[in-house]
């Protein structure tokens, strides 16, 4: 009996970190939100923190995602995995709305904020589905089969790229008029839906080679935020800024990959 109420605390205590982990990621992006309703930060500085959120998403699917599926999917099964959630984005992206407001801040000119009242239903969906994808991969990462280390770098590429999410989601309703109060409910509505994502990843608890393919597939959304992150805000601000930043987000998960897999191999 003993040994089982140990087992139940045990299970417990996983529960709550899991939790804890997704309220995490979701406080950030209201964080963020809140920071873009009392201060104002410069499309320039907000570029720079995107492009660099967007260099840890790619960071982490290079160095931690893709190592650590590939020990138990074939090549084909992979390259699936990825191509289905590159293809659920860019759909989302091309016929709903921009599926990340940080990614595609440099496209939410005059005319996209003048029209907020006719694309808010779009611009729910898109980015619900973004964050119920974030809150699931939190979840997913955490599995007991993963190796040390894989979780906290999938975590900390989350967790930074939801800052400038709720900046850019919070700057965009502000322009479109909302007051900062309404602004700071749509950012908390639109962003708890990473709450969602979490408790959907407890209760599916995938296991074996669907575990993989879902974080393949995760990977694949990953990639194309990076991408369309980074092609965006060239298209707006100075090449040399945007690498730079991009690449400082890649060396961050790198690094921080090294040294977790010395330290707790």
């Amino acid at each position: 009996m003993q040994m089982h109420l140990q087992q139940g605390v045990a299970r417990v205590q996983s529960y709550m970190e899991v939790v804890s982990r997704v309220v995490l990621a979701f406080v950030l992006a209201l964080a963020g939100g809140a920071i873009s309703a009392v201060a104002a930060i410069s499309h320039r500085r907000l570029c720079d923190m995107i492009s660099f959120a967007a260099g840890t998403l790619l960071g982490v699917t290079l160095f931690s995602l893709l190592p650590e599926i590939s020990q138990n999917l074939a090549v084909p099964h992979v390259l699936i995995g990825l191509g289905s959630g590159y293809l659920v984005f860019m759909l989302i992206s091309r016929y709903v709305f921009h599926v990340c407001p940080a990614c595609a801040a440099s496209h939410f000119d005059e005319a996209t904020t003048h029209r907020f009242n006719e694309i808010a239903s779009a611009m729910i969906i898109a980015l619900g589905l973004h964050s119920t994808l974030d809150g699931i991969a939190v979840v997913l990462g955490e599995g007991p089969k993963m190796a040390s280390g894989f979780e906290l770098s999938l975590l900390v590429a989350i967790c930074v790229h939801k800052v400038p999410e709720g900046l850019a989601l919070c700057a965009l309703l502000l322009a479109a008029g909302l007051p900062r109060g309404t602004a700071l409910l749509w950012v908390a509505a639109v962003e708890s839906t990473t709450l969602l994502g979490g408790a959907i990843g407890i209760w599916i608890a995938p296991q074996g080679i669907w575990l993989d393919m879902i974080l393949a597939h995760v990977g694949g959304g990953f990639v194309f935020l990076a991408i369309h992150a980074v092609f965006g805000e060239l298209s707006r601000h100075n090449s040399k800024r945007v690498y730079a930043s991009f690449s400082a987000g890649i060396l961050l998960i790198g690094a921080l990959d090294l040294v977790l897999h010395h330290y707790l191999r």
